[in-house]
């Protein structure tokens, strides 16, 4: 494929690139008047009609088909005439030409926004839900997309709107919940993939192609959420190489602290490793119903619901030991006011052995003065009641 090329009535009228393709050069074309966005697949190829037959032909026939098979049923289930379709960018032809296959769709505008996290947070709530309910919309047909990530989702404005919405692009990997292709031929993003589809691409047996379903987009919907409202992706512990490896080995993310309490159980839960575990679009749109949901808020590390660690990975400091409440204080300058010569202070217990942290977010309870002290206040009580003097009201 060139530029000047016709291929199946269109003709190419930009240099083909394969920039952001994975297993596909791409160009824009031309036909009929309209402008076109045209995908050349570099694999599988299609066999010859008269070709020899062979054992390897029969297996490179068999593959040709199951990639034809799926691809024509993504589509016919994924009509751009549907309702509620108008932010999914979706194919409008599918052919092949000689042993290439080559899939079309209509070319749109590709900018998109840089930086979702700046936006406020009712425009970031509008956002996310047009992205749901794009998601929602193949998952209530069992259409799983397979590479949800922010390189295939146009964040754009149209002239005269009030707010950013998000187009769905890139079907090409999307399968029937619970029919993925064969590890071999599945694509994904490892940075965004669940943890079922990691372990099914590894086929280390715990994984088989029926635990591939629509959870897969939501726990990276989950991780998109979250770079959306703060500019990251949850962090995770460094000796893994993607969220998903973190979370199959037991090790939770760590979320963003400035993220609302509503947020942060929302995708503590979308990030599951059980894809059972994690919620249906449906809860996910229902729990954007209110913008503060995306308000991002500082607050001390530790006092996020459910989560014990910072943004940046450190663990939370332990709550301080409350003071010493009750009569203590007050007696201690009762007896600075009256003695003349200088007292240790009641309020002032010798140094103890450092106690450990809390194991939660509890407060430790204050500190028990040491018995030692007991006398001193005794005295403090004698000398009020045989002086002079009358104590201060409030006093001991």
């Amino acid at each position: 494929m060139k530029q000047g090329d016709v291929i199946g009535g269109y003709r190419i009228i930009s240099e083909p690139t394969n920039a952001n393709g994975g297993k596909c050069i791409w160009a824009f074309a031309e036909k009929g008047g309209s402008q076109y966005f045209v995908k050349r697949f570099l694999e599988p190829k299609r066999p010859r009609d008269d070709a020899t037959d062979s054992p390897s032909l029969r297996i490179r026939r068999q593959l040709a088909r199951e990639f034809e098979d799926r691809h024509r049923t993504i589509m016919e289930r994924l009509r751009p005439d549907a309702r509620g379709g108008g932010n999914l960018v979706l194919a409008t032809d599918f052919f092949h030409e000689g042993s290439t296959y080559y899939k079309v769709t209509e070319r749109i505008d590709t900018s998109s926004l840089e930086k979702p996290q700046s936006l406020e947070p009712r425009h970031k709530m509008v956002l996310l839900k047009t992205l749901g309910n794009s998601l929602k919309q193949l998952h209530d047909i069992d259409i799983v997309h397979g590479d949800l990530k922010p390189l295939n989702v146009l964040v754009q404005k149209r002239d005269g709107a009030a707010f950013h919405t998000a187009k769905l692009i890139d079907f090409d990997d999307s399968y029937v919940s619970g029919k993925p292709p064969e590890p071999d031929d599945i694509a994904g993003d490892s940075v965004y993939g669940a943890p079922e589809w990691r372990r099914y691409m590894q086929r280390d047996g715990s994984a088989g192609p029926e635990h591939l379903t629509c959870a897969v987009d939501v726990f990276a919907l989950g991780l998109m959420t979250h770079l959306y409202l703060t500019g990251e992706l949850p962090h995770h512990d460094g000796r893994y190489g993607s969220p998903a490896d973190a979370v199959n080995a037991g090790v939770p993310l760590d979320l963003d602290t400035r993220l609302s309490d509503e947020m942060l159980g929302l995708l503590r839960a979308m990030t599951a490793r059980a894809p059972g575990s994690r919620p249906r679009i449906a809860t996910f749109l229902k729990a954007l119903s209110d913008p503060k949901v995306c308000t991002l808020q500082h607050r001390r590390p530790g006092t996020a619901k459910g989560d014990s660690k910072s943004p940046a990975g450190k663990p939370a400091s332990a709550p301080k030991p409350a003071k010493p409440s009750g009569t203590g204080p007050r007696a201690s300058r009762i007896k600075a006011n009256l003695s003349s010569a200088p007292r240790p202070r009641a309020g002032t217990p010798p140094p103890e052995p450092p106690r450990p942290a809390p194991a939660d977010d509890t407060p430790a309870p204050p500190a028990t003065p040491p018995a030692a002290e007991a006398p001193a206040e005794r005295s403090s009580r004698v000398r009020i009641n045989l002086g002079d003097r009358r104590p201060p009201r409030g006093s001991s």
